[in-house]
């Protein structure tokens, strides 16, 4: 019978994957509330739209701090700050209309979608980051359809937006199971 050296994950791969599932769940359940309240509730809606680049200023923040301070992670530091930005845009835009919150979502995606690359990127070693790599990708090119959206003439709504929310969902929760596997597979301490 042989023995293998046996070691804990480190904090740092642990962290990103409990990261990855919260940022997964919220994803997933903006998206829930979006097509059964937010549909039919324009306040609701309102409040969803608000709270989704609040969010993800917040868990932006709360990443680079775990993850060596905003100074360390200049690429989160700018997306906390445009997402912030984006939350108080998308307050004003919507008493513009739905075309504006559109566009302002438009322009958050593709920055947004910029600055995760730029994360996942940097981050590669961590493991699970193509994922995230893929999804900034993503993001930035549904933002430039966002953008084209707001200026075509069908009244857009919080149903347009969701799906995006939801391939956001799926790219966390693929990182976060990556991670998972990865770390199971290591020999434990």
């Amino acid at each position: 019978m042989s023995t293998k050296t046996i070691q804990a994950p480190d904090a740092a791969s642990q962290w990103l994957k409990s990261y990855y599932f919260l940022r997964a769940g919220f994803s997933v359940a903006w998206v829930a509330a979006a097509f059964t309240l937010g549909k039919s509730a324009p306040p609701v809606a309102a409040v969803l739209l608000v709270a989704y680049p609040a969010w993800d200023a917040i868990a932006n923040i709360l990443d680079a701090r775990r993850s060596g301070g905003l100074r360390a992670n200049p690429s989160q530091a700018l997306n906390a700050a445009v997402s912030t930005i984006t939350a108080i845009a998308v307050a004003i835009a919507l008493g513009q209309g739905p075309h504006a919150v559109l566009a302002v979502f438009g322009a958050w995606a593709v920055l947004s979608g910029l600055f995760q690359l730029a994360t996942g990127v940097r981050r590669w070693r961590a493991g699970a980051q193509w994922a995230m790599v893929l999804s900034g990708a993503q993001s930035a090119l549904a933002g430039g359809f966002f953008i084209k959206q707001a200026i075509g003439t069908a009244t857009p709504g919080i149903i347009d937006i969701a799906p995006y929310a939801a391939f956001g969902a799926f790219y966390f929760l693929v990182s976060a199971v990556w991670l998972s596997v990865t770390q199971a597979r290591k020999p434990m301490a």
